[in-house]
């Protein structure tokens, strides 16, 4: 699959609105040991599969990520073709990105608790539980 073309693989709502959920995040994830520029980006997020999306999607959600002031970004020439706008975190775009992943695990173990564990019986009011 080319960079910046979304993946069309099945896949229903809930899997658009996981993505949508945690791409935010992700992103900054991949920024977290230093500046990236876009294609470097969706390439990463094809790579890991669930992640694949398209330049459509990625470069708004970077442009409100400078808005918001989680990253800035510089041009830097490139030896094979023109200049890259490189985007990096800043130190509030860390401080998302630490919250993020300390509230994810028990976000995380909370759905997966509810996934694989059986649904309790349901109350029916004015009977004993």
């Amino acid at each position: 699959m080319e960079p910046g073309k979304a993946s069309n693989r099945p896949g229903g709502k809930a899997e658009s609105q996981l993505r949508k959920g945690v791409l935010e995040f992700c992103v900054l994830a991949l920024m977290r040991d230093g500046p990236r520029y876009g294609v470097e980006l969706l390439r990463e997020l094809e790579e890991s599969g669930a992640l694949a999306t398209s330049q459509g999607t990625v470069y708004p959600l970077l442009s409100r990520l400078r808005r918001d002031e989680l990253v800035v970004t510089t041009w830097r020439e490139s030896t094979s073709g023109p200049p890259r706008r490189y985007y990096e975190l800043t130190d509030a775009g860390r401080a998302a990105l630490a919250e993020f992943a300390e509230i994810w695990p028990g976000f995380r173990d909370a759905v997966d608790g509810f996934l694989t564990s059986p649904a309790p019986s349901p109350h029916v009011p004015g009977e004993a539980p």
